[in-house]
């Protein structure tokens, strides 16, 4: 069985024919994952347009270039990123709470409007809240201890020594720093 010059030629051609395609569609394939890879990296429309000839020229060559010098991450991821560090960085923010239930409050909060804790007191003379352990106000200077409550408690020191009795303190109040105690409002006009 001997094969015809025409037949050799007919398989010859049918075989270039279809590993031309092939290779047309690879070459084809690869032009449009550069365009559609670059669109997820870049706004720039020039830049796509750039690395799409490259591979369009330089063909296998142009795609080995282009992921050597592509953007490193693309825009959906650097979008998330940046949300993520948002995120961070209002978690390390800090936040007012309230000591008795820890949930969020404001710096004018005189109490906590959730189980009532004393969170500031206000100035005697200005008004302005301050910290619970403040014995000076920052703003304008004035002492913030009660002078009447400090006449009170030196004479009630003496009375209960002359009846032979010692100020008891209530339960638990001498266990804890003063900065750490928490005072509970039971009044209900908060």
């Amino acid at each position: 069985m001997t094969l015809n010059q025409d037949t050799i030629n007919s398989i010859l051609l049918i075989s270039i024919t279809i590993s031309g395609a092939v290779v047309t569609a690879i070459w084809m394939g690869l032009i449009l994952w550069t365009w559609r890879d670059m669109h997820l990296r870049s706004r720039d429309l020039l830049a796509q347009i750039a690395a799409s000839l490259m591979v369009a020229v330089l063909g296998i060559f142009g795609v080995i270039i282009y992921v050597m010098l592509r953007p490193p991450e693309t825009l959906a991821e650097a979008y998330e990123r940046s949300l993520e560090e948002e995120a961070l960085l209002q978690n390390i923010e800090e936040r007012a709470v309230c000591p008795g239930c820890g949930r969020p409050t404001t710096d004018e909060w005189q109490v906590c409007p959730y189980c009532h804790t004393k969170l500031k007191k206000p100035c005697l003379n200005c008004g302005r809240m301050l910290e619970l352990p403040w014995n000076l106000c920052p703003y304008c200077a004035a002492s913030q201890v009660d002078q009447g409550a400090m006449m009170d408690a030196p004479r009630a020191r003496s009375i209960a020594s002359q009846l032979g009795a010692t100020p008891t303190p209530p339960p638990g109040y001498g266990n804890l720093p003063e900065d750490e105690m928490l005072e509970f409002i039971e009044d209900d006009n908060y």
